[in-house]
């Protein structure tokens, strides 16, 4: 697989590589052709796993060869990255302030309707296809930074961070595929948005490549943007979604795997 990946673009490496995570979301989404309910452990296991991998990224692909592109360029190496990285945090609380705002001015009526329960779903399948955004610039980041050979970006690196987003983009597309059928879509509707709302995976993908190889000096501040957005994913919603399962430590445990998985092929890869 890696070197498949070895003979061809950033860009093309990109588009594929977040177009398997969007594959995984519609196999997420798929089981709602097969399944009422699927096995909280499961999924909660393969976010466990997913924070862990995403964490590890987080430095090994995005955060230390940011340092070391603006060390290159001679920008203020910790400056730039303390930026970029809590800005990508930022964004992301800022979108999830608004949602909040929006339900609380919103609220639930007394006696629960179709309408109002769609509406719910509807928010559930914008907020997902929000926070896919960054996931998917984060890994076109990562394919696009190999085009200035730095120490930490490498394509087993940039693979391993596709493979641990589209793990946890598997849930996701049930999270949306089911609870639409449940609100009486059929199987081929609620499968269609489920889906959907990993499209813009592959668009983030591509843009984000495309940014950080036109204009270098956006690199470092784009990697630590996209780290910034991941680690406020798996803090506010990985991690809490994981550890809501009464086996707790288990769930710490799949997050240990995935941390380390990610760090051996990092090391082992770079």
């Amino acid at each position: 697989m890696v070197g498949l990946f070895g003979g061809i673009s950033p860009i093309l490496g990109a588009l594929l590589a977040t177009l398997f995570t969007w594959f995984l979301t519609m196999v997420g989404a798929s089981v709602v052709f097969f399944f009422k309910k699927v096995n909280k452990t499961v999924m909660d296991g393969m976010l466990g796993f997913a924070a862990g991998v995403m964490i590890a990224a987080s430095f090994w692909s995005l955060l230390s060869p940011a340092i070391e592109m603006a060390e290159s360029l001679n920008l203020n190496a910790w400056l730039l990255t303390f930026l970029g990285f809590f800005s990508g945090g930022l964004i992301l609380y800022i979108g999830d302030s608004i949602y909040s705002y929006y339900i609380k001015n919103h609220p639930k009526q007394k006696k629960e309707s179709k309408e109002s329960s769609m509406k719910r779903c509807l928010m559930l399948i914008f907020s997902i296809t929000l926070h896919n955004i960054p996931e998917g610039l984060a890994v076109g980041v990562a394919f696009g930074s190999l085009a200035y050979g730095l120490e930490g970006a490498t394509i087993g690196s940039a693979l391993v961070l596709a493979l641990g987003i589209g793990l946890q983009n598997f849930p996701e597309g049930s999270a949306v595929s089911l609870p639409l059928r449940r609100e009486g879509y059929s199987r081929k509707k609620a499968f269609f948005y489920g889906q959907a709302s990993g499209i813009v995976e592959p668009i983030a993908g591509v843009l984000g490549a495309l940014l950080v190889i036109k204009i270098q000096l956006l690199l470092p501040f784009l990697l630590a943007f996209a780290a910034g957005a991941m680690i406020y994913v798996v803090v506010e919603e990985l991690i809490p979604e994981s550890q809501a399962n009464k086996r707790k430590d288990l769930m710490a445990l799949f997050t240990l795997i995935g941390f380390s998985v990610m760090m051996i092929l990092d090391v082992a890869l770079g």
